[in-house]
């Protein structure tokens, strides 16, 4: 019974993960494309929670903590892009 649902759990995220891959490419907006990367990130960290519990192991758990930090600092520069134009600021002496 577990096994179904943990099946089942895995193709509704590739379902959610194809539509936001729709959303980058027919997005109408930047900030829209950011928004679909960021649950792309979210999704993939789901996605490899359920295989960490198919597999009953917590070696994946590193994996979750780095997916999760890179998705928060890679949606803040994406952010930071769209409002400033650029993501890190130099003093430029002339």
């Amino acid at each position: 019974m577990i096994k179904i649902m943990l099946i089942t759990t895995l193709s509704l995220f590739g379902i959610a993960i194809a539509i936001a891959l729709y959303r980058i490419m027919k997005g109408p907006s930047i900030p829209d494309r950011v928004i679909a990367l960021d649950m792309i990130g979210v999704n993939l960290i789901a996605v490899i929670a359920v295989i960490s519990i198919a597999l009953k192991t917590k070696a994946f758990l590193e994996v979750i903590l780095v997916l999760g930090i890179l998705s928060f600092i890679s949606t803040i520069a994406f952010s930071k892009f769209i409002v400033r134009g650029v993501i890190i600021e130099r003093k430029r002496d002339k």
